[in-house]
């Protein structure tokens, strides 16, 4: 059985799209954990309503980065996590804590990577024009929103868009492609080789709804 930890720092709807996946199709992993840098976030009220122990490790009570990171790595290994999903959480992480759970951190990236890392990707493509946006799955490294990508899912960007709506439709596109790259990583069908991630047997890792 694996066990999964997950980062967040609000809603953690991403969270809750992959305990669902999980619980629909009775995947044989267990949830031991969530943690969040916000004690506000809403995410840890749909975890404690599922039985999942929750930690909130409030990064301004640190007073470094390494600090927190040093901390946040105690929590998750108390926890023990074959896993660690990051589900919004908005922190960027040092290097010394990516190599700790190097090759089981993945993370959801709200663009089609590597057009728009970092924030107000909905935003961007919209003002360069893009006919279409998307979001990424994608093995964590010590790069902001870089790593071996596992799987992408594009949506169009419609003549009426607004960042609103359009960040709505890519929303449902992370509910589907999270849950999507978590199964294969728990069935084993992952390798990484350089920055690039096969699955085997081969699957397309591109999902595209129009």
């Amino acid at each position: 059985m694996h066990s999964i930890v997950s980062l967040i720092s609000g809603r953690g709807s991403n969270l809750e799209a992959i305990f669902k996946t999980a619980t629909a199709k009775s995947w044989d992993v267990r949830f031991t954990g969530v943690i969040s840098n916000n004690p506000e976030a809403k995410g840890l009220d749909f975890a404690r309503s599922q039985g999942i122990s929750t930690q909130v490790l409030n990064h301004r009570d640190f007073a470094s980065r390494d600090a927190f990171d040093k901390a946040l790595i105690h929590e998750i290994d108390h926890y023990g996590a074959d896993l660690l999903i990051l589900a919004g959480f908005m922190r960027i992480l040092t290097p010394a804590f990516i190599k700790h759970y190097e090759g089981r951190i993945i993370n959801i990236h709200p663009s089609l990577l590597p057009r728009y890392p970092g924030l107000h990707t909905h935003e961007s493509a919209l003002e360069a024009g893009d006919t279409t946006h998307g979001a990424t799955v994608h093995f964590v490294s010590a790069g902001v929103d870089e790593g071996p990508i596992i799987c992408q899912g594009e949506v169009p960007i419609l003549l009426d868009d607004d960042a609103s709506r359009l960040a709505a439709r890519v929303l449902k596109m992370e509910h589907y492609i999270y849950p999507l790259a978590v199964e294969w990583f728990i069935n084993q069908r992952l390798q990484i080789e350089g920055n690039t991630v096969h699955i085997h047997p081969p699957e397309s890792q591109y999902i595209s709804f129009t």
